[in-house]
């Protein structure tokens, strides 16, 4: 059941409790984590944190800890499934889930005992009624009563089966689409707002949290433009309540401010040459694979006057001149060349005098950490690393994530030019598909679904802006690369077309459930979205001919 007053119904609850605290591998998840990590280190509640990376990972983390603890929270994992159905928990088990994955399963919402969700009401959630889905026993009882009177039989039947008829519709429209809703981090802040017990790193928490539902593209502009309005009166609040304090520029002081900033992915960190040619948005839009498309950003920075000396040094390092009205700059060029909104509502922050980061900076640093496959670590030791590079006192960690970040945009950008360049997307009728070979550069980096999510969201930008065919730019993407070579598996992803105003909603999950079903294929569906699945190789032929089949 849905949770009205977060304090009362959950912290209130846990606050005297031993809690189990599951969280996904994603920013997001991680975010909120931090944030209920603090909250509980207040109030001295004692938590032990399990990272899970998929249903299974939930499944073995639930039997290890069931004896132990009655309290569970799951954090961006847990809502979109029967979890009790899936769990089979004991009568006394609790869970508490906040979790941005929709639709949220019609059990989850009518169980008034152990499942407690933490979801924002307001979100667009369309849940059927209890009464259109559910029937009572007494119903069918009655029913049943009714067939026995000899001439009435047939209709109770009909009536019966028409009735299943109409459940089964309501809910294949509910569950069609996958989407996301409320960054789980902003629901833990709001917590922490209504107990009094925000600070400003919880805050800039909750942006990064935000901050990776856009960069990820998991919700639509309008929303994150919402959102990100909400996030401003808080940070307004919060330097109005420190204006008045001695230290407000101490050197291990931390202020937060909202800017209005470039689309150009980790420029000030990097050199704006670079930074350029490795942004998704200036990329796709110079077409920067072509020889044409590398002439027209030399005259982009002519344009610009820019010396190449100049943009070709870290940012750090660019004469202060250039870089005080360097955004104004670009602007009015980028407007010349078509990039109409270079220019995104965003926040940036400061940790003493030296270190500032735009929250789209600590996303793709946590992100390449999370996902790290430079030394042969688990994913729990790439978690912690991850959670750790979110606190400030941790800077080293964040930097060295920042690098990794770089290495894996390269990774996307040279990728994405050889997919165009070599036709490796194909139009399979309706949709667009492109399989990375075994061999493939970075194609480890691939395997791991967080990456290979933003090298679809990039290759299939690129495709809409190189290709003359009007029909190919309305389809949706579904790549497929190398997961284990030992197990002969591949990971598949599924994305909705390429358009800024689209809804998110992705059908891909039912669909990949149906085609593996009717193809008898090997497929695992482990992952918390339900749009990235791993498949045998030997089964991608059949798998993809029964997509066609379904989809067409």
């Amino acid at each position: 059941m849905f949770i009205s007053d977060i304090r009362k119904e959950f912290y209130e609850v846990v606050a005297n409790q031993r809690v189990a605290l599951l969280v996904s591998s994603d920013i997001d998840a991680l975010c909120a984590c931090k944030i209920l990590q603090a909250l509980f280190h207040c109030d001295q509640v004692q938590y032990t944190l399990v990272p899970v990376t998929g249903w299974q990972d939930l499944g073995t983390a639930f039997l290890e800890h069931k004896e132990q603890f009655r309290y569970f929270v799951l954090i961006n994992c847990g809502a979109n499934v029967d979890l009790l159905e899936m769990l089979q928990p004991d009568d006394d088990s609790i869970f508490f889930i906040c979790d941005t994955h929709r639709p949220v399963d019609v059990v989850n919402v009518y169980n008034d005992t152990q499942i407690k969700l933490l979801i924002k009401q307001d979100d667009d959630l369309g849940v059927p009624s209890y009464d259109d889905i559910f029937r009572d026993e007494e119903d069918e009882g009655h029913d049943s009563g009714n067939e026995s009177d000899g001439g009435s039989e047939p209709s109770g039947k009909r009536r019966r089966f028409d009735e299943v008829c109409v459940e089964r519709e309501i809910l294949f429209d509910y569950e069609q689409y996958e989407y996301h809703g409320t960054s789980a981090a902003m629901m833990f802040f709001e917590l922490a707002w209504v107990l009094t017990k925000d600070t400003k790193d919880m805050l800039w928490w909750a942006i990064i949290g935000l901050t990776d539902q856009w960069v990820h593209d998991k919700i639509t502009h309008m929303k994150y433009v919402t959102d990100i309005a909400t996030m401003q009166r808080h940070v307004s609040r919060h330097n109005h309540r420190n204006e008045d304090e001695e230290n407000s520029l101490s050197i291990d002081c931390m202020r937060i401010s909202f800017e209005y900033d470039l689309r150009l992915t980790l420029y000030q960190h990097w050199t704006l040459y670079e930074s350029i040619c490795n942004s998704c948005y200036t990329s796709c839009s110079f077409k920067l694979w072509t020889l044409n498309g590398q002439k027209k950003l030399q005259e982009f920075l002519a344009d610009m006057g820019l010396p190449l000396k100049q943009v070709r040094q870290k940012f750090n390092s660019m004469d202060m001149t250039i870089k005080e009205n360097l955004r104004d700059v670009i602007e009015e060029a980028s407007n010349k060349y078509g990039m109409k909104d270079i220019r995104i509502q965003t926040f940036g922050v400061h940790f003493g005098f030296k270190n500032r980061f735009l929250a789209s900076d600590m996303v793709h640093a946590t992100a390449a950490l999370l996902e790290s496959t430079e030394k042969d670590e688990s994913d729990s030791d790439n978690f912690i690393k991850a959670l750790d590079s979110l606190s400030r006192s941790n800077l080293d960690r964040l930097h060295s994530g920042i690098e990794l970040a770089k290495k894996k945009l390269i990774a996307i950008q040279q990728t994405v030019a050889s997919c165009i360049c070599t036709n490796l997307i194909l139009s399979q009728g309706p949709f667009l598909y492109c399989y990375l070979m075994e061999g493939t550069p970075d194609v480890k980096l691939f395997s791991k679904p967080m990456a290979l999510t933003l090298l679809c969201k990039y290759l299939l930008k690129a495709f809409v802006h190189s290709t003359r065919n009007k029909r190919c730019k309305l389809l949706p993407l579904i790549m497929a690369a190398p997961k284990d070579v030992e197990k002969g598996t591949v990971i598949v992803v599924g994305i909705t077309p390429e358009s800024e105003t689209s809804d998110k909603k992705n059908f891909f999950g039912r669909a990949f459930e149906k085609a593996s079903e009717s193809t008898s294929s090997r497929t695992l569906h482990d992952n918390f979205d339900t749009s990235i699945i791993e498949l045998k190789t030997e089964d991608r032929s059949k798998f993809l001919d029964a997509l066609i089949t379904l989809l067409s």
